[in-house]
């Protein structure tokens, strides 16, 4: 079974294929390592793609579909592909532009889904995180509310079919939703979701509003350096979870993935070994009964293995909020 044979409807009547591959890739994987997974992601049936220009992956992928398309086995509209607009472009005169390298970069003439990347806008110029002398973070004062009109016009320019926000909290979504003029409700919230922090709350939120909710880090995340705190407790370890897994013969990895599509949620896979990539499609093929699903909301936490401290000065920095 491939991932196409499941899909959300979003919003604005486009459909998301369930589960996507993630393409982010941390400083210390390999210059080469990206684009060799996503071609065995394509390879194994994976339909939904997911890049940012920040990830700078964009290339790989773009590379990638259009090698495949080249050689016939492909057509564009098999593929779903998200990017996203990167907090040195918010600046509505500059939505456009950031687009538009992501577009040369990806080789295409369209995303399916264009998302701002994170509520917090930052300093614009060449550097994707730009500081100070002392290493703050440098950040602008934009109202994402107008980004977010910016978005629209790119999605009535053909350039994107669906547009939508990640890393933002309830209150910064309840912000769009009752902008005045809002012409499109962003169709998702792709944010940080696994069973250390299964975001109940916020999912419940996003149900009510018909956005979907897109989960990355659903494997307790590739763990970067950079990013994540190393003494943070390694997901796929978990007890609990590794004797669920044992008790269906199926790997840690295809439960915590399991877990999410049956909350209704949008799920990221990322590996780069070819055998879990395919391992990963096989979520579709077993069913987890409703006490294991119960056990599974027990390993809640409220565990952030990314809390994205360069946002921190300011008033938009979405994880001070409860959801």
């Amino acid at each position: 079974m491939s991932s196409n044979q499941q899909r959300v409807k979003l919003n604005d009547g486009h459909f998301i294929p369930a589960l996507g591959f993630g393409t982010y890739k941390p400083e210390e994987v390999p210059e080469n390592k990206p684009l060799e997974a996503i071609n065995l992601a394509l390879d194994a049936g994976f339909c939904h793609i997911d890049t940012a220009y920040v990830y700078q992956t964009e290339k790989d992928v773009g590379q990638a579909i259009r090698s495949k398309i080249t050689a016939g086995l492909l057509k564009r509209e098999d593929i779903f592909l998200t990017t996203k607009l990167w907090c040195t472009f918010f600046r509505p005169e500059l939505v456009r532009s950031n687009l538009e390298k992501s577009l040369k970069n990806l080789q295409l003439d369209y995303v399916d889904l264009y998302i701002l990347h994170y509520p917090v806008p930052m300093k614009p110029g060449e550097d994707l995180f730009p500081e100070d002398e002392h290493g703050n973070a440098l950040l602008d004062t934009v109202d994402f509310c107008a980004t977010w009109e910016a978005m629209e016009k790119c999605k009535d320019a053909g350039l994107v079919k669906s547009i939508g926000v990640s890393n933002f909290n309830s209150r910064q979504l309840e912000k769009i939703l009752n902008k005045p003029g809002l012409k499109y409700k962003p169709v998702c919230n792709q944010v940080e979701c696994h069973l250390y922090l299964n975001q109940s709350k916020l999912l419940n939120y996003c149900k009510s509003k018909d956005i979907v909710l897109v989960a990355y880090c659903a494997l307790g995340s590739q763990r970067p350096k950079r990013w994540v705190d190393p003494n943070s407790p390694v997901l796929l370890n978990d007890p609990v979870l590794c004797d669920i897994a044992k008790k269906h013969k199926r790997s840690p990895a295809q439960i915590a993935l399991r877990y999410h599509l049956q909350r209704g949620i949008v799920v990221l896979a990322q590996s780069y070994k070819e055998n879990e990539i395919k391992e990963n499609l096989q979520v579709f093929e077993f069913e987890l009964p409703s006490e294991d699903m119960k056990i599974l909301d027990g390993l809640n936490k409220n565990l952030r293995y990314a809390p994205a401290p360069f946002g921190k000065g300011h008033p938009e920095y979405p994880f001070s909020d409860e959801f």
